[in-house]
């Protein structure tokens, strides 16, 4: 078929047809818009695959940004659950480097501070190991630590049991034992039941209960707890105090002080609980550590928005390559545009604004997908889908920089057709 006989496309007939409808000089925007989507229309597969890597980008930066901040409303929601007045005092080191020890008076004094509310104290066992049965072998002790815990433990760190009871008058005195969470969990113990049993120090010791996880006392989760009396008694855990036998020293001292008046006792607290060797006390605010937390999964969030504008480069590039092989295929409408009178600045907003929707539909599915994905991940980790502002919004900027800058270049390339040649391929 000769060139003088060929058909125009769809596509070239539309467009001349809005040309003529409205003069090149009062070209509306609502024209301007029809003429720009025409490419779109046409090539729906192609647009669509190139539409794609936006999306991808977008959503990858909306969801790591929406996904952070859930995180992190989580983890303050349950800071602010826990409460922030929970301080520890730990025993430390000496001058020597050698382990210290906190005086058996350390809980009584601490708890004579007026701005403390509560105060509960356990005392590493050292030389007690726990084991599921006495068949375990020596070294497999799975990093348990075996404590004697105070009774009013769980509600000072912040927890609750999870199965059974904790610790009472009683059963302190007796070898029973409760699980802190991680604890259970490696001794492969999930259920309380009656007669449940564990090696201990080289007895059997009674599991009573299964803690819930301490989020502002880790070390509990991986604890065997047991009552002073008990570990003295069944454990050898002993002291001397004025020369007699006695319940040995507490190793950590959890305080909770009133919220307005945490610094203050954050600042005597060493010095109470060892007057004459204050230097040989660790004094922190375990809801410091969860705060930390939160900061360093907010660090991590700089990697995976790296990864979210690569997606966008690699988007960026489709637009570019289909813009440009756009303007290839369509030289007999862009002839035959300015044949019936567009002008050159027409013709560059027509591909410069089919870019730009190109990449705005790509950014409107991407932002889409990364609030959907950031609502179903929240709700399964039970947390508030928080989707800040700039999520969103930054994904349509982006999108629209992306395809403004994708689509310079071939709308130039387009206006700088010249009407006879192009309109020799009609």
């Amino acid at each position: 078929m000769r060139r003088s006989e060929a058909k125009p496309s769809p596509a070239t007939v539309e467009a001349a047809a809005l040309n003529v409808a409205s003069p090149a000089a009062r070209l509306s925007t609502r024209d301007l818009a029809r003429v720009a989507s025409v490419g779109l229309r046409t090539r729906r597969l192609r647009a669509g695959l190139s539409a794609l890597g936006i999306a991808i980008g977008v959503a990858s930066i909306v969801a790591v940004l929406g996904l952070s901040s859930s995180s992190q409303a989580g983890l303050l929601a349950e800071i602010d659950r826990l409460g922030t007045n929970l301080l520890t005092a730990k025993k430390g080191q000496s001058l020597t480097g050698a382990e210290a020890q906190l005086p058996l008076t350390a809980v009584p004094m601490v708890d004579r501070v007026d701005a403390v509310e509560q105060v509960a104290d356990t005392g590493t066992v050292d030389d007690a190991d726990a084991y599921r049965n006495p068949f375990i072998p020596v070294a497999a002790t799975s990093g348990l630590a075996v404590q004697a815990a105070s009774l009013n433990l769980p509600g000072v760190i912040g927890t609750e049991v999870a199965q059974g009871e904790f610790l009472n008058a009683a059963t302190a005195r007796e070898p029973v034992a409760v699980l802190g969470a991680a604890a259970a969990q490696r001794l492969g113990i999930d259920r309380v039941y009656p007669g449940e049993r564990i090696w201990v120090g080289g007895q059997w010791f009674y599991v009573a209960g299964i803690l819930e996880p301490a989020e502002l006392a880790e070390e509990i989760d991986a604890s065997v707890l047991v009552g002073y009396a008990a570990a003295r008694r069944y454990l050898g855990y002993a002291g001397v105090s004025e020369g007699e036998p006695t319940i040995g020293p507490p190793s950590t001292i959890y305080v909770r002080a009133q919220t307005d008046e945490v610094e203050e006792v954050q600042s005597v607290l060493a010095r109470t609980a060892n007057p004459e060797a204050p230097n040989e006390v660790d004094v922190s605010q375990p809801s410091d550590a969860l705060t930390a937390r939160a900061a360093a999964e907010s660090a991590l969030n700089g990697l995976f928005l790296g990864l979210g504008a690569v997606a966008l480069l690699v988007g960026a590039v489709g637009v570019a390559n289909i813009m440009i092989i756009s303007v290839l295929e369509r030289r007999s409408e862009i002839g035959l545009r300015r044949a019936l009178g567009a002008t050159r600045a027409q013709i560059r907003t027509q591909f410069l604004v089919e870019a730009v929707m190109l990449a705005v539909s790509g950014g409107a599915a991407g932002v889409v997908a990364g609030v959907a994905a950031t609502v179903v991940y929240a709700s399964t980790r039970g947390w508030s889908a928080v989707i800040p502002p700039e999520a969103w919004a930054g994904g349509i900027v982006a999108a629209v920089t992306i395809g403004a800058f994708a689509g310079l270049a071939p709308a130039i390339r387009a206006a700088s057709v010249s009407p006879t040649e192009a309109l020799r391929t009609v």
